[in-house]
């Protein structure tokens, strides 16, 4: 035995323990490293068998602290783990957990984003003498082992779409997909397409893909993590973390730390904590299924137990996954009782078109379960009966009107506009004889000159009325400064100075010389845009809340609440436009600056699960949004992939969704259920993406221009399809709701 090999492994031992526990200090540990480094000398005229014995009571002595330390690790030692060059990586999976595998869309760092490895890999399952070769699809974030030029799993908007692009290839071949989340998040660009933009686009494909589909979190950062996150059954890494944001982000907004400053460790630990991170706090709160145990203080590349346990739990959840849409109730739940005891049973992985179907619908349902302790349900007995009573009521007419009388009357219409074609032909013939015989006697028709009339007269508007009008009943405050307001632009333009009563009040907040859009009150909006006196609002008592702890918060929530008079920043209200019932959830800058919590994200679900009872266009106007509530942990996070799918079944069933951005709307949000409409617009002067200018250069390190987030730079990336002055907002989302839509399930 090379005692010198074994002696230089039992300190990169304690190197690493030590890494892993930051600057805490465990005396015994030093004690040990001590007894180590005279190691040499004590032995030095001892033979050799002594020194091999010496060696191995010093390893169980190892062994055995580290147990003890591991017992005793917190969240933020947790993240350390998953952060150490040291870590299991995905190529540590794909060599020791699956049989055979071959790298797709690039491997090394000339390809798109080597952040992003994706792997066609075998899994080969043995019966007696059968042989089973069972495929699957591999994506996850590469960190390697200190490799830089992977970016530490930061994936770039392409690496995302790399990832989707062979998630969609696993869908038409009917292969499962096995995703490995490990990143600390998303890298920040603006880039085409977009971080946030893709991240919204993987998330909405990702809810329809018919496989099945196992995610294992080691490193679960933000939206990286739900870029390929969604999943039917995910399992976690015992030493791993999922979060909305990193302890030391969330220390340093906590903190309110500025430029270069760095967070106290003392606050980034008890954040760490309170977001509740740990597989442990994500178990018992529902958004993992299941935890795989790795050995004391995490698993490293030569942990070889590990890869059998993980290969055994990846099959195991592939398995159940698979028989749980397949088959009848009975019997798969009779079948997965029995796999549970008989691990020898080799499931085949194979969905017939029912079993997809149910696949997807269960994936819908598991979702729509999540979070439901995280927010406050204030409203009274008879306001839930009232609610449940409506949606009945609701649900019976859209089924008497769409399920039986729209069909009968479309087939009937079909029937008239078919007979009245061939009818057309007959005439038409016969009208085109009449008319020759006209041009051979030397006359002019009727219909000749009243061709004429059309191809050279002037056309007239069907709606006289210029400019939509409404009379508001609205005034900002903005509007009773008596003062000059001089805008932004007005160094570089030319912009006079413009009087407040007269900006805030007939310009609509719009500077009249270069058209920039002053920030206005949430209320304006609802005051003008919409038919006098038609918002009815529901819901309004479901609130935010604390659900994880988190130290202090909830005397913030309560001042939000008493200064706003909202119970969340979401508002959802049925309303009318021009005639046009529609459904609308706005989330207003006012309340905790729009961020997204678990009240917000069931309001803005339970709202489009009405417009599409109620077969009315869903409107999203984002008055502004920070993103996701840090302070709600998961919580809050998982309300990306919880509010995607029910946008995405809203879509499925044909009704129109239309996102329009205010002010700054950032993160979150904008990364899921807000940038995966097909119709999103922005009013002029807005700011949109996917994280703040802070935030670019506390993880980036580059200062970025002012214009970066504009919505022009928007527009031109293809996030938005529009840009739209406040003043035509009222009309342009009129015409938008007569002229696009899916099958016009809504109103029509």
């Amino acid at each position: 035995m090379n005692i010198e090999k074994q002696l230089s492994e039992l300190t990169e031992r304690i190197t690493y323990t030590r890494d892993i526990l930051g600057n805490k200090s465990r005396p015994e540990l030093e004690a040990f490293a001590k007894e180590i480094s005279e190691f040499q000398d004590k032995y030095t005229d001892a033979d050799e068998s002594r020194c091999i014995r010496a060696i191995e009571s010093l390893d169980r002595r190892l062994t055995t602290m580290e147990s003890a330390i591991d017992a005793q690790i917190t969240a933020m030692d947790k993240v350390r783990i998953v952060r150490h060059p040291q870590r299991v990586c995905l190529k540590d999976i794909l060599e020791n957990v699956y049989d055979k595998y071959t790298e797709i869309g690039g491997k090394d760092e000339h390809s798109i984003d080597p952040g992003m490895l994706i792997a066609r890999a075998y899994i080969t399952r043995r019966k007696g003498k059968k042989i089973i070769n069972q495929p699957v699809m591999v994506v996850g974030q590469e960190k390697g082992h200190g490799q830089e030029f992977r970016n530490g799993g930061s994936i770039k908007p392409w690496g995302n779409s790399k990832a989707l692009k062979y998630m969609k290839v696993a869908a038409r071949e009917q292969i499962p997909i096995h995703a490995y989340v490990n990143t600390p998040g998303s890298y920040p660009v603006e880039d085409f397409p977009g971080a946030a933009q893709q991240i919204a686009e993987n998330i909405y494909e990702m809810a329809g893909l018919t496989v099945p589909i196992i995610a294992v979190f080691s490193e679960g950062g933000s939206g990286g993590a739900e870029a390929i996150g969604m999943a039917d059954k995910r399992l976690m890494f015992s030493h791993g973390y999922y979060s909305v944001i990193s302890p030391e982000g969330a220390a340093a907004i906590e903190g309110r730390i500025r430029g270069s400053e760095r967070a106290p460790t003392e606050l980034i630990e008890s954040c760490a904590i309170a977001q509740r991170i740990t597989a442990q706090d994500n178990l018992s709160n529902g958004y993992i299924d299941e935890i795989i145990d790795e050995p004391p203080l995490g698993a490293r590349a030569d942990h070889f137990d590990f890869y059998k346990q993980v290969r055994e739990q990846v099959i195991r959840a592939t398995d159940e996954i698979t028989l749980s849409v397949r088959g009848l109730r009975l019997f798969r739940a009779i079948a997965i009782r029995h796999f549970r005891k008989h691990a020898d049973i080799i499931v085949r992985w194979s969905l017939s078109e029912k079993a997809r179907e149910r696949l997807v619908n269960r994936r819908y349902k598991k979702y729509r379960k999540l979070a439901q302790h995280a927010y406050q349900d204030n409203r009274s007995l008879l306001d839930k009966l009232n609610a449940t009573s409506t949606g009945i009521v609701s649900s019976t007419t859209s089924l008497v009107q769409y399920g039986l009388i729209k069909p009968f009357k479309q087939k009937i219409a079909q029937i008239i506009e078919e007979a009245t074609d061939e009818i057309h032909v007959i005439t038409g013939k016969v009208d085109a004889l009449y008319h020759a015989g006209l041009k051979k006697l030397g006359f002019k028709s009727l219909g000749d000159r009243q061709k004429e009339m059309e191809l050279t007269g002037l056309s007239k508007e069907e709606n006289p009325k210029a400019v939509i009008e409404s009379d508001s009943g609205y005034m900002s405050p903005q509007a009773r400064i008596d003062r000059e307001v001089t805008c932004p632009h007005a160094g570089k333009r030319g912009c006079l100075d413009i009087w407040a009563r007269d900006l805030y009040t007939d310009f609509a907040g719009v500077c009249p010389h270069c058209g920039y859009n002053f920030p206005m009150e949430y209320q304006w909006y609802l005051h003008n845009v919409f038919d006098k006196n038609s918002i009815r609002e529901f819901n309004r008592d479901i609130a935010s809340g604390n659900p994880t702890g988190f130290p202090n918060f909830e005397q913030r929530v309560e001042a939000a609440k008493e200064k706003t008079g909202l119970q969340s920043s979401c508002m959802t209200f049925n309303a009318s436009l021009e005639g046009i019932h529609l459904t609308c959830a706005t989330l207003i800058a006012n309340f905790r600056g729009g961020s997204v919590g678990a009240a917000e994200g069931e309001k803005f679900i339970r709202a489009l699960e009405l417009a599409q009872t109620k077969h009315q266009p869903f409107l999203a106007y984002v008055h502004g949004t920070a993103g996701i509530r840090i302070q709600e942990g998961v919580n809050g996070l998982i309300q990306m992939p919880r509010c995607t799918m029910a946008v995405r079944k809203y879509i499925e069933e044909g009704g129109l969704y239309i996102v329009l951005y205010d002010t700054n709307s950032y993160a979150g949000p904008v990364a899921s259920f807000l940038g995966c409409s097909p119709y999103q617009y922005a009013v002029r002067s807005s700011r949109l993406g996917f994280a703040g200018p802070g935030v670019i250069k506390e993880t980036t390190g580059l200062e970025i221009p002012p214009d970066y987030h504009n919505c022009f730079k928007a527009l031109s990336r293809g996030h938005i399809q529009g840009i739209w002055s406040r003043k035509d907002i009222r009309k342009n989302l009129q015409h938008a709701l007569l002229t696009i839509g899916g099958r016009n399930l809504y109103y029509r």
